[in-house]
């Protein structure tokens, strides 16, 4: 049973691997094609064996992995960490036009941010992955956010760890209040970053959106 789990997430490694390099190849063109790199940072991972077991048991899922792949898509996870908001929703634009990635789904939390004013922008891509058995179709979840949208996630993750997710009503209202500056932020180096570069910089944005 081991052995059928760790070749099973090996599945979904390769499928981060792809996409990885998807978003590498992208980085580097930008860099030497168009003298901007709008990528800040990429962070991947693939769940363990016993967090994915977790899941499963919490959600009632079936154990058998043909149960697993078609109702849990996070196994594989790419975060990619964007300079704007709108080379966040550039990148998820090149990467879904690729003829090999299929969108599966899209929730644009930038646009209609979480009520604790979480914002990210999050797809389920699907990448073939060939193996000596033949291909595998991989979902793999993409998380598009900014620098700021990202250090006010990470923030909200070690409080809500730190409370056993029994966060004190004013604090959560800080959360808030906190996001909501993020935001302001992210629009003000977003003009600042225009008057520098022109309107042409920005080319994409939160109306280019298909909900899927």
């Amino acid at each position: 049973m081991r052995d059928e789990m760790q070749r099973f997430l090996l599945e979904y490694r390769f499928g981060m691997q792809e996409i990885e390099t998807k978003v590498a190849i992208l980085r580097e063109e930008f860099q030497h094609m168009h003298d901007y790199n709008p990528i800040e940072h990429v962070s991947s991972r693939v769940k363990s064996p016993d967090s994915l077991v977790e899941k499963v048991v919490r959600k009632g899922i079936d154990s058998d992995f043909a149960s697993i792949r078609e109702h849990i898509t996070d196994i594989a996870g790419v975060r990619i960490t964007c300079s704007f908001t709108t080379d966040a929703y550039r990148l998820f634009d090149l990467l879904t036009a690729q003829d090999d990635i299929t969108l599966v789904a899209v929730k644009d939390y930038i646009a209609e941010p979480k009520g604790n004013g979480y914002k990210s922008l999050h797809a389920i891509l699907e990448v073939p992955v060939f193996l000596s058995t033949g291909r595998v179709d991989v979902p793999v979840e993409v998380q598009f956010r900014t620098i700021a949208m990202d250090f006010w996630a990470s923030l909200e993750h070690k409080i809500y760890y730190k409370y056993d997710r029994q966060v004190p009503d004013g604090l959560l209202a800080s959360l808030k209040d906190a996001a909501d500056t993020a935001a302001e932020l992210d629009e003000r180096m977003q003009r600042l970053h225009r008057e520098l570069h022109g309107p042409g910089a920005a080319p994409h944005g939160p109306e280019r959106m298909i909900a899927v």
